[in-house]
């Protein structure tokens, strides 16, 4: 099997090989997280040969057996090497009931190196906080960035490479298939559905799954729109579909879990004061938000930007917000650490009107942290004006330090 290399998170867990936490992978299904392991183990065999490496994938039939704490516990005491370097590796542990209760007597022993992922944010947070604060540290997954899927793919950086990653995602299977919509949505449209019916329907006892794809539906045709529980509660009245409102909040909250879908609150620029409405979501991958749509992509270009820049956001570990600025809105707001960014998409800037609106709004943020305006205009990438760098949308995808 050849392994392209994922250094963005191998050099982000690394430091914290043979140092006492347990290493928590977590994210979507088929992001690549059981990859990400064997890059681990190999840097490990290379780096210690004689190292004892456990290995453990619930979706593999061979471990079928191990459902509960005490089947996980016998497995790994019967294949440690007490002569040697121990590390387990768990694959999908949230499918391994009570598995915090065998991760907690190993770390407590210091038997092995405990490396896991999962799929499913809500179990694992509660798991991993109440059994096992300060002992973990968690490493977020995500589909694969630009510069990363024109690597998996062998594609130059181009105009129509652009297009492909904005409308096939980054899943990283794709790279094995045929880049058409016959094929690789026939694939995403079978990850989509294992998603829903794995870590949603069944993991939080879903039992309207009709109106929970409906419910998908709706916050892949509305990406980057301000929206409330009470707006799609009427909408869907309009629809002659009485749902509650707490209902669409609990399935809303569901589709996070599962990493399918991602909240974005609103902050008061100023004092980044928390907003309690008007929330946005933005897809984990843009492959599977478009394998369920009727894809326009003229008409959904704006959306497609705009949810390819908050990933690139959290792919490289900023916290990210919508702005307000008094009554005006900034796109994005990026926090790490002490610094910020601040980004407005436009798909165009036609004309004067527009650069003033986009332009405008970041001007009137008070502070001299970075400021950029993505768009599609070719012409004027690298542009700067009063502060304000304008960045085509593949040169802002390819930067890494922003």
């Amino acid at each position: 099997m050849k392994l392209i290399n994922r250094n963005l998170y191998t050099n982000r867990i690394r430091p914290f090989i043979d140092k006492g936490v347990i290493k928590v992978l977590t994210g979507q299904r088929r992001v690549g997280k059981s990859y990400i392991l064997f890059q681990l183990i190999n840097e490990i065999k290379k780096d210690n040969p004689g190292a004892n490496i456990i290995y453990i994938n619930k979706e593999q039939d061979e471990f079928k057996t191990i459902r509960t704490d005490d089947d996980l516990s016998d497995y790994i005491q019967g294949h440690l090497i007490h002569s040697a370097s121990n590390y387990v590796f768990i694959d999908e542990v949230q499918d391994i009931e009570h598995f915090e209760n065998t991760l907690r007597s190993l770390q407590a022993k210091e038997q092995c190196d405990i490396f896991i992922t999962g799929s499913n944010a809500k179990m694992l947070s509660s798991e991993l906080s109440t059994y096992l604060s300060g002992r973990y540290v968690e490493f977020r997954i995500h589909s694969l960035c630009y510069a990363e899927f024109l690597e998996f793919h062998g594609l130059e950086d181009t105009d129509l490479s652009l297009q492909k990653f904005l409308t096939y995602g980054g899943l990283p299977h794709l790279s094995r298939l045929e880049l058409s919509d016959e094929v690789a949505f026939e694939y995403l449209k079978n990850v989509y559905s294992t998603i829903l019916l794995k870590d949603v329907v069944s993991r939080e006892n879903i039992r309207n799954v009709d109106f929970l794809e409906t419910l998908s539906d709706y916050v892949a045709d509305n990406v980057g729109s301000l929206f409330s529980a009470n707006n799609i509660h009427k909408f869907l009245k309009s629809q002659r579909i009485d749902i509650s409102v707490n209902l669409i909040i609990n399935y809303l909250k569901a589709l996070s879990n599962a990493y399918i879908v991602n909240k974005v609150q609103r902050i008061d620029v100023k004092g980044l004061k928390k907003f309690e409405i008007g929330d946005k979501y933005y897809f984990e991958d843009l492959g599977l938000r478009n394998c369920k749509q009727h894809l326009e992509f003229v008409n959904d270009i704006g959306k497609l930007m705009e949810n390819a820049v908050y990933q690139h956001l959290r792919i490289h570990n900023y916290q990210v917000y919508i702005g307000k600025l008094d009554n005006l809105e900034i796109d994005f707001v990026g926090i790490k650490n002490d610094s910020k960014i601040y980004i407005q998409v436009a798909y165009m800037l036609h004309d004067e009107k527009t650069k003033e609106r986009e332009f405008g709004n970041l001007l009137k943020i008070e502070n001299n942290y970075r400021k950029y305006v993505v768009t599609l205009d070719s012409f004027s990438s690298g542009t700067n004006y009063k502060g304000v760098e304008q960045l085509h949308l593949r040169e802002f995808l390819n930067r890494i330090e922003l």
